[in-house]
């Protein structure tokens, strides 16, 4: 089997372009989005549940001048 030129131009300009601790993290984001993908073209939902955002976390909530003075 013949390894065509072009791949290993494609290689070389992205081991350029990302370097080699970044190839692992880009391929692991790419996985992670074909597999969502594939589980949103199939209606299934993935097992774990989503985690709530950072901004609805129980944060003390300060009150306004008017209330700290009554």
């Amino acid at each position: 089997m013949e390894f065509p030129i072009h791949w290993l131009v494609v290689l070389v300009v992205v081991l350029i372009l990302f370097g080699g601790r970044k190839i692992p993290e880009l391929m692991r984001g790419l996985g992670e989005g074909v597999r969502g993908f594939k589980e949103g073209m199939s209606g299934n939902h993935p097992t774990t549940p989503p985690t709530p955002p950072a901004a609805q976390t129980s944060a003390p909530v300060e009150k306004s001048a008017e209330e700290k003075k009554a």
